[in-house]
C-alpha cells in the first residue's frame, strides 16, 4: 500500500515533466483563428495563411507571428463542384509550381463520404486572383476512402507529383498526378499509405514533406473536432504523428519500424498544459526560421469550441533523421 501510494505520488510529480516536453506554440497576434491551416511565404516576404470554413479564408501578415489580418477568400460565392458543402470548404493545401500557386480544397459535409477534392490557381495568392478549376478526386459511399484533406508533394523529379488524401474509413490514399499549367490530372494507381486499424480509424490530414532524400508523412490522429476534456482520454484526442519513407509512394514506417499502414506513427506534438488537440498540420520552409511545423490547436484556458481554434507554429528540429520540436 505504501509502495502504491509512493508510486502514485511519483507518477503525479512526473506528469508535468512529461507534458512539458513540448514547447508552447510560437506567438500569434491579430486574427489568429484557423482550422486545418496552410501557410505560404511569398517571395517578397509576405505571409499568407489559408483556413477551413467559409470559402477558404485568406489571412496575411508581414511576420509569421502577425499581426494577421483577414483579406478575403480563395473561392467567391461557391465552388464549381456541385456537391453539398460547396459553400463551406475545408482543408486547404497550397503549393507553388513553376510560377503558379495551386490551392487544393475539400467539398463535403460532416460525416459524409460524398466528397470531392478540387483546386484553384493563382499567380499572386491574393484574394480575388484565384480561378476555380474544379474536381481532381471524388468519393461516394462505395469508395474505400473519403476524398478530403488533400496534399501534394514532389517526388524525385521536376514532373513527378503525388496527391494524398483521406479521413477515417480506410484512411490515407495516394495517386500520381500530372500538373501542366493550370491543369491537374489524376493518373490513377491509387494505393493506401496510412491506416489506423483500431476503432473507427481516427486518422486524417496527411501532409508529406521531403527532406534529405526522405519523405515524411505527418498525420493527425485521434478525436476531432467536438471535445469533452473532462472525459476524453488525453492521449486519444487530436495529435500529430509522423512516418517516413525513402520513396514518396511508400512504404512508410515510424521511428520504431511500425508500418504506417498498421497504426504506426511517432508522436511529434500532443496536448500539453493548456495546449489542447493540436492537428491539421503542415510544414513549410521559412528563410527566417528554417523548417516550420504549423497547425491548429485549442487553448483550454479560453475554450474548446471549434470556433476557438487558434493558429500554432513551432520550428522543426531534425535529430537522427526524425523531426522534433
Amino acid at each position: 500500500m505504501l509502495f502504491s501510494a509512493l508510486s502514485t505520488l511519483l507518477l503525479a510529480s512526473l506528469a508535468p515533466v512529461v507534458r512539458a516536453q513540448y514547447p508552447n506554440p510560437g506567438a500569434c497576434s491579430g486574427d489568429c483563428f484557423t482550422h486545418d491551416p496552410a501557410v505560404v511565404k511569398r517571395a517578397d516576404g509576405k505571409y499568407f495563411r489559408f483556413s477551413t470554413l467559409d470559402l477558404i479564408g485568406i489571412w496575411t501578415a508581414n511576420s509569421l507571428s502577425g499581426p494577421w489580418t483577414r483579406s478575403g477568400s480563395v473561392i467567391q460565392g461557391a465552388s464549381v463542384i456541385n456537391l453539398p458543402g460547396n459553400k463551406e470548404l475545408w482543408a486547404p493545401d497550397v503549393v507553388y509550381i513553376r510560377g503558379i500557386y495551386y490551392c487544393f480544397y475539400s467539398v463535403s459535409t460532416s460525416g459524409s463520404q460524398t466528397s470531392a477534392i478540387g483546386y484553384a490557381t493563382s499567380t499572386t495568392l491574393e484574394s480575388g486572383s484565384w480561378k476555380d478549376q474544379g474536381i481532381v478526386v471524388t468519393s461516394t459511399g462505395s469508395s474505400p476512402y473519403n476524398a478530403i484533406d488533400s496534399n501534394v508533394v514532389n517526388g524525385t523529379g521536376p514532373n513527378e507529383w503525388y496527391l494524398q488524401w483521406g479521413s477515417y474509413w480506410n484512411n490515407i490514399y495516394q495517386a500520381r498526378v500530372a500538373i501542366n499549367g493550370e491543369y491537374v490530372f489524376r493518373s490513377g494507381n491509387e494505393h493506401q499509405i496510412a491506416y489506423e486499424p483500431s476503432g473507427n480509424h481516427k486518422m486524417e490530414g496527411a501532409f508529406i514533406w521531403m527532406r534529405d532524400n526522405f519523405w515524411y508523412q505527418f498525420l493527425s490522429k485521434g478525436i476531432c473536432c467536438t471535445y469533452h476534456p473532462d472525459t476524453d482520454p488525453i492521449d486519444q484526442v487530436y495529435h500529430i504523428t509522423v512516418c517516413r519513407s525513402n520513396n514518396p509512394a511508400g512504404p512508410y514506417t515510424d521511428k520504431n519500424g511500425v508500418a504506417c499502414t498498421n497504426g504506426g506513427g511517432t508522436t511529434v506534438l500532443a496536448s500539453h498544459g493548456n495546449i489542447y488537440a493540436p492537428g491539421g498540420q503542415g510544414v513549410f520552409h521559412d528563410d527566417a526560421y528554417g523548417d516550420v511545423l504549423y497547425y491548429h490547436y485549442l487553448d483550454r484556458n479560453v475554450g474548446v469550441d471549434y470556433k476557438q481554434s487558434k493558429f500554432g507554429w513551432n520550428v522543426l528540429k531534425w535529430v537522427d533523421g526524425w523531426p522534433t520540436i
